[in-house]
């Protein structure tokens, strides 16, 4: 039997095929923005020819299908998503634009905070005039004040109905401790307007925060018909080829959702595909003994960062998309605009590298595809790094001539160098972005770069490895055997997923003794019986359960998760809670910073249950039939030493074991592995590439 994982990037689709007996297969199509869809079936049509079989044979040979998208994202940044109304309390209507006030900085450039006259507020997702205040109220214990106006709230609704409304987005206040009127209001909106999609913010994210709740109830409603037609045509068009078996998309948070569920959690895909790489990653950990390991997944567009902890991912459960907030707990990951498809411009004298890519189309100038500026794949193909011959294993010749030419027009003579300075500049430039992401990522989260390994995956990540460690001080560099197709490769066996939190909202007053004496037991253990059952609802009695509490200190904004153990749990465990909170909360912020004595809220409960999928397990490389031996050699410009002579070994050449001293190159057709001067690679007994940096 067959398993598929396919994840869509900017420049290629990834296709990953394993094999019931371990075997692993890696395929990329170029992605195909006018029909994303039809991207993953050139790649699986690519899969059947290498397997011998027509799609159809290799469909029925297939037990289940997983898909990795942006197409969440790309909708959200393009302002793609449907046009979208919003339901919300009378008087409450401006929540979108007033944000969290001062809220709106968050993340701006630098020179939009000091100058205020500059400052640009994001595109709205639901413009001002599909706003509908309802009147109605329930406070804050969940008790109605203020009765729902039916005749009110049906006019309202039939006023964007006539406005061409295609999705409704509804969000009251304190409806996730009573969620009575929002459920009426969908069914007046069912009642109005039959099939209409419909989001309410006390089912998708019942928790406190005005503003992070309507923001997170609008993207997804705006999101949800676009992924519903989007994966509607995935689903539609993988079961014509016969296919009959389980469909899961990648969702942000840590798993995969059925197909079925996905367009109802739109929001939650936004970071699907960089999620699947951070999975895969945990994984190969498990595997190799790594607990703490940053990973960067760089493809043709961004570079993409997360960071794995004690075995974990790190989650954020709430997040900044496109300058709203989403509060959906998700793997935190962290991109710049670094990727193979960057463009490269000399802008007032100074070098600049992306964020702009060339994508697919026209994609870097090497590509013949009409792409005429100089991107980091063009200057990779003219210092000598890839083989424009090897391309994709050979099936893609890339012009030489297009890339020197873009270098010299746009880079070199306006820099007034040579273009093998130029093309070296390039790099250089993207590299020290690359490991400046590393390092804020890391001593953000209160940890130090030195102190983790770091996974290099994506087509272009094992090519820059081991220049963007070495800056960022990483000792240790794993480029995976899925690394050119790694968040496919997660997608594909990353396990069932689904969170579900509730508002909890009590807290120990400051100057308390004891947290226990404050906090209602009953209520935090029936919320948390209450989310568990949830969870066995959703994934069945097979589930495996973590849980969390949101704390922070009083008068805070942001919380930390704290784990909460299984079972009922008694006033000692909740006092120690409170000791975990502090401990944590000093790890990140420095010692001495903890402020118990203002106390501490409970704000939020959150389960997290996951669900196994089949999956084939790992194979070892069999050790026969590799020569360890070179294939060429050829010159290769490495910054500050100029060209040197490079051994170019072939990746079927290289055996577990084999260890090769840099400068030297492994040519994969997926990827180019480079290892510099003074550093080394060992093949371990899976096929993973380990770097020593700065240790040959």
């Amino acid at each position: 039997m067959a398993y598929i994982g396919t994840d869509i990037g900017g420049t290629f689709t990834d296709l990953v095929l394993l094999t019931d007996d371990g075997d692993v297969r890696i395929f990329k199509a170029l992605t195909t923005p006018e029909d994303r869809t039809r991207g993953v079936l050139d790649a699986m049509e690519l899969a059947a020819r290498a397997l011998g079989l027509s799609s159809g044979e290799l469909v029925g040979k297939l037990q289940y299908f997983s898909h990795g998208t942006t197409a969440a994202t790309n909708a959200f940044i393009e302002r793609k998503g449907a046009r979208t109304g919003l339901l919300a309390t009378r008087g409450f209507e401006d929540t979108l634009r007033i944000q969290r006030a001062m809220g709106g900085w968050i993340g701006m450039p630098t020179h939009e905070i000091s100058h205020f006259s500059k400052r640009r507020v994001p595109v709205p997702i639901v413009p001002q005039h599909l706003v509908r205040g309802i009147v109605e109220r329930v406070d804050y214990k969940g008790e109605v004040i203020a009765p729902l106006d039916e005749a009110q709230a049906r006019e309202a609704i039939r006023e964007l109905l006539a406005e061409g409304v295609e999705s409704i987005a509804i969000c009251l206040l304190w409806s996730f401790r009573n969620p009575a009127h929002e459920r009426r209001l969908a069914q007046i909106v069912e009642a109005e307007a039959p099939g209409m999609f419909v989001t309410m913010s006390s089912l998708l994210v019942p928790v406190i925060g005005e503003y992070e709740r309507t923001s997170t109830t609008s993207i997804n409603a705006y999101l949800g018909p676009v992924i519903h037609r989007y994966i509607n045509g995935l689903e539609r068009a993988v079961r014509d080829y016969g296919f009959k078996g389980p469909i899961s998309i990648m969702e942000s948070g840590g798993g995969v959702l059925p197909a079925s569920e996905a367009a109802f959690q739109a929001a939650n895909l936004l970071t699907s595909g960089p999620a699947g790489g951070v999975l895969a990653s945990q994984k190969l950990g498990e595997l190799l003994g790594y607990k703490n390991i940053l990973t960067a997944d760089m493809g043709g567009t961004s570079f993409d960062v997360g960071l794995i902890v004690n075995g974990q991912p790190l989650l954020e459960t709430v997040r900044e998309e496109g300058r709203f907030h989403v509060a959906l707990p998700s793997i935190k990951v962290t991109a710049i605009g670094a990727g193979g498809g960057s463009i490269a411009r000399v802008q007032d004298g100074h070098l600049t590298v992306g964020p702009e890519s060339a994508g697919s189309t026209p994609g870097p100038a090497c590509y013949g595809r009409g792409g005429v500026e100089p991107t980091i794949t063009d200057a990779d193909v003219v210092l000598g790094i890839i083989d424009p011959k090897y391309f994709l294993g050979g099936n893609m010749r890339l012009d030489v001539e297009a890339a020197h030419e873009a270098v010299r027009k746009y880079v070199a003579e306006p820099l007034g160098m040579d273009v093998a300075q130029a093309a070296a500049g390039i790099r250089e430039v993207a590299n020290n972005q690359m490991a400046d992401l590393l390092r804020r990522v890391t001593l953000r989260a209160g940890f130090d770069p030195r102190d983790f390994v770091l996974m290099a995956y994506g087509g272009a990540g094992a090519t820059h490895a081991h220049q963007y460690a070495e800056v960022a001080g990483i000792a240790t560099v794993v480029v995976p055997n899925t690394g050119p197709a790694h968040s496919a490769y997660g997608t594909v066996t990353s396990d069932r997923h689904r969170s579900f939190s509730i508002a909890f909202g009590q807290h120990a007053p400051a100057r308390f003794r004891k947290a226990s004496d404050h906090i209602d037991l009953a209520a935090f253990n029936a919320g948390f019986e209450g989310l568990e059952a949830r969870a066995r609802e959703a994934l069945g009695e097979g589930v495996t359960i973590q849980r969390f509490v949101g704390m922070r200190f009083r008068q805070q904004v942001h919380e930390i998760s704290v784990p909460v153990p299984e079972g009922r749990i008694d006033g000692r465990q909740v006092d120690s809670l409170v000791d975990a909170f502090e401990v944590e909360y000093e790890r990140i912020y420095g010692k001495n910073t903890a402020l118990r004595i203002s106390g501490v809220e409970f704000t939020v409960l959150r389960v997290e249950g996951t669900s196994p999928v089949i999956k084939p397990s790992a194979r070892k490389v069999r050790s026969t039939g590799h020569s360890n031996q070179p294939s060429d050699r050829r010159q290769v410009y490495f910054f500050g030493r100029g060209f040197l002579p490079t051994q170019v070994y072939r990746s079927e050449s290289v055996g577990p074991g084999a260890r090769l001293v840099g400068p030297c190159i492994i040519e994969r057709p997926d990827t180019t592995i480079v290892v510099g001067p003074g550093q080394s690679a060992e093949m371990e007994p899976y096929g993973n590439i380990i770097l020593t940096i700065g240790a040959p």
